[in-house]
This record gives structure tokens, C-alpha cells and sequence, in this order.
């Protein structure tokens, strides 16, 4: 059993990501995908990894970098869930307000 979830908006976020890349470079895209599930395995098997942003969320996520983008996670439950997957440059504030 995994130690976490995604849910579905963190799995849109996944498919735009690859998108994206994969306009430029498909291969880019599927090792960018595999670095991200890597970083959910990690976060799962040890979901205190990340830290709290509460200068951009209330709310009780945690987030965890991985190269350009951040993982927002809630580490409250079991399995933890991905609640986002975003580029750290986003609009953070804005991107949680309906998802969290």
C-alpha cells in the first residue's frame, strides 16, 4: 500500500506539468513525472519532511521542493495527500483557496 494519495487536482497538476514539458521534450517530461512520484514515495515513507508556509496558507499543508516545483501535501492523515503540485513562482495563496 502507498503512503500517500493524490488527489485529483494534484493529479491535473501532474498532467499539466507533463504537457508543458513534453511540448519541448517528452523524455524531460516522464523523468520530471518520475522525480515528483519519487518525492511522494519519500514524503509517504516520512511525511514530517516537509515544512509549513504560513505566510502563504492557514491551512495545515506542508510543502516539499523538488527542483522547480513544490509539492503541498497534508501529513495529517494516513496515507498523507498531495493536494497540489505547482511551481514554487505560482500563486500559492490563490491555488490553495479551493482546494483547501
Amino acid at each position: 500500500m502507498s503512503g500517500y494519495v493524490l488527489s485529483s487536482d494534484a493529479g491535473a497538476d501532474l498532467d499539466d506539468i507533463w504537457e508543458y514539458i513534453a511540448a519541448d521534450s517528452i523524455d524531460a517530461a516522464d523523468r520530471w513525472i518520475g522525480r515528483l512520484f519519487d518525492a511522494f514515495e519519500a514524503l509517504g515513507r516520512t511525511p514530517g519532511m516537509g515544512h509549513k508556509r504560513e505566510d502563504l496558507t492557514p491551512c495545515p499543508v506542508l510543502f516539499w521542493p523538488v527542483g522547480f516545483y513544490m509539492i503541498i501535501y497534508r501529513a495529517e492523515h494516513s496515507p498523507l495527500e498531495i493536494v497540489a503540485v505547482t511551481r514554487g513562482s505560482r500563486d500559492i495563496p490563490a491555488l490553495l483557496r479551493p482546494r483547501t
